[in-house]
């Protein structure tokens, strides 16, 4: 998988980031979620994780970017 960095809030790509990969999917780096009641809310299936970002890394950007 190919990862072309379309977002993030730091230059050293060691904080929540987004990338754009070459089978047009993007791949979010975060902080992990360990809340078990946001984890059992979510409900996620085999497989998933989910990870926690600031809001703003995600205004203005898309894959196509």
């Amino acid at each position: 998988m190919r990862l072309t960095r379309i977002g993030g809030t730091c230059e050293d790509d060691n904080c929540p980031t987004l990338y754009a990969t070459d089978r047009g999917t993007v791949v979010v780096q975060g902080y992990a979620v360990t809340d078990a009641d946001a984890l059992n809310a979510l409900g996620l299936p085999e497989g998933e994780s989910a990870v926690e970002v600031p809001a703003e890394l995600l205004k203005g950007v898309s894959a196509g970017s």
